[in-house]
């Protein structure tokens, strides 16, 4: 079966491809990438979560405003122009937003795009061939309704949907609303049909290519989303709609403090009375645009981390029981467990790790955490084939910055095992060798490993500096492919 052939893959986010637009997008870069990907020997591209993203949330694709939505700062006005949404001056016009800058400007990215998707949809509404629109409208209403009212409404008020009157907070009287809003409900669902519309021509490229796509969904949603605000009654709310307990995990390797995400928590009593029906439409729509899904915090699953509302750090919480068992059965009744990849990271119990196997889930080995102590788990030579070995994942430092902060009986250990001792400069390719020769199906590594930047994606329990990172402007792939499908050859990565 396909989900079971040795593969490379890579860890990217779009934002992270080289763009004139101050962010990546689904454009001729994403475009080329792939057809590196291609030459490399590279099979799986893993992104980052897809959804909505807001400066309130600095920016994380982890405090999403919506599990369905896109977020629209994808979208690449090449492909307006191609689609003959937007004109030749409306694509000139942008360079005085275009930089050639290695970080991503979300700041601008927010505003220019959303400049540019207004000038398209007023030559799309002037267009009378829409029934592809409609038809999106109408395959995707079920979620799309809910979350272009959500949008529009917070776009107009500058406020977070809790902070919004008492009526419209509850969701009462929102027909009235909704007529008040129609263009601005109709812009918003139209920046969804082009996202999907872009996102779909992509897939279908990656996949003419052999390559999978794997996405990645947060456990939680952010409390500010259109699934808190339209499903109030699965989370644990007070009356007034505040969070009762908010997720996290305890002190890890990764904190001390452990790690406050904010997010409200699941009523797992609530979702197993209505036989876990979120989930299911979510998962249902997850599969429907990635080949793999990964399940982030695959723990919380079985055992959830909850915070009192209110604290400041992660310390105070406690752990509660959550019903695994009835809802990864019914998973696995619909979905191919084969595409589901779990990261069962951090504090992993015994009843973590018996869910995980039980229902046949790989799971994730983290090479940077294999040299702290002696026979550790993610040390190669303990994977099993049902797992995805990572040199480490978006909330790692690349592997030349984590080779420069061990200490030295870490480097000692690394070195005991590799055999010899590993210039500083080779250290990260010395690492893909090794995540590529383990007996783990899936190798993937984080472009900044491929490339030897030392500029990490993203540094838990931080609200700076994240999300930024992005290929080097005018990057040429020439020879590192070849470096690539040479280590896929050798350890049999490639078709």
């Amino acid at each position: 079966m396909i989900f079971y052939k040795r593969r490379a893959g890579v860890l990217m986010h779009i934002s992270s491809i080289p763009s004139r637009y101050v962010v990546g997008d689904m454009g001729p870069e994403a475009f080329r990438f792939l057809d590196f990907l291609s030459d490399s020997g590279i099979r799986i591209w893993q992104v980052l979560p897809l959804g909505p993203t807001s400066l309130e949330f600095a920016n994380s694709p982890y405090h999403p405003l919506s599990s369905f939505a896109g977020n629209y700062i994808f979208i690449s006005p090449e492909k307006l122009y191609e689609s003959g949404l937007i004109n030749k001056d409306d694509l000139e016009h942008s360079y005085e937003f275009s930089s050639k800058s290695n970080k991503t400007d979300y700041i601008t990215a927010y505003r220019f795009k959303k400049d540019i998707l207004k000038r398209a949809w007023e030559n799309f509404r002037s267009n009378k061939n829409t029934v592809d629109f409609e038809l999106f409208c109408y395959n995707n209403g079920w979620w799309l309704e809910d979350y272009a009212l959500f949008n529009s409404l917070r776009d107009k008020s500058k406020k977070q949907w809790h902070q919004w009157e008492e009526e419209i907070k509850h969701r009462r009287e929102l027909e009235s609303l909704k007529k008040v809003l129609k263009e601005e409900i109709e812009f918003s669902k139209f920046e969804q049909f082009v996202f999907f519309s872009q996102w779909n021509e992509l897939k279908r490229y990656a996949n003419s290519k052999g390559i999978l796509i794997m996405g990645d969904t947060p456990i939680y949603p952010s409390y500010d989303s259109c699934d808190v605000w339209c499903n109030t009654r699965i989370f644990k709310l007070d009356q007034n709609l505040v969070p009762k307990v908010v997720g996290g995990v305890p002190p890890d390797f990764f904190s001390q403090t452990g790690q406050l995400w904010g997010n409200p928590v699941y009523d797992w009593d609530e979702l197993e009375r209505e036989k876990f029906d979120f989930w299911m439409k979510k998962l249902t729509f997850l599969f429907s645009i990635y080949d793999l899904v990964r399940l982030d915090h695959f723990r919380g699953f079985v055992a959830y981390w909850e915070v009192p509302y209110g604290e400041e750090t992660a310390v105070n919480g406690r752990w509660v029981k959550a019903p695994s068992e009835k809802f990864f059965s019914k998973v696995v009744e619909y979905f191919d467990r084969e595409r589901i990849i779990v990261e069962d990271l951090g504090f992993i119990t015994d009843d973590v790790r018996y869910t995980r196997d039980k229902f046949g889930f790989a799971g994730m080995k983290v090479l940077e955490f294999a040299f702290y102590e002696k026979n550790s788990e993610y040390l190669p030579h303990n994977y099993t084939q049902n797992s995805v070995c990572y040199i480490g994942t978006h909330d790692n430092p690349p592997a030349k910055l984590w080779f420069k902060q061990i200490d030295e009986h870490t480097t000692r250990n690394l070195f005991s095992y590799i055999g010899r001792n590993i210039p500083e400069d080779e250290i990260n390719w010395e690492l893909v060798r090794l995540a590529f020769s383990s007996v783990s199906k899936y190798a993937i590594v984080q472009m900044q490993d491929f490339i030897g930047s030392e500029d990490r994606m993203n540094t838990p329990s931080t609200t700076e500096g994240n999300w930024l990172w992005k290929i080097p402007h005018g990057f040429e792939y020439r020879e590192l492919d070849e470096r690539i499908r040479n280590l896929c050859e050798i350890y049999g990565r490639v078709d």
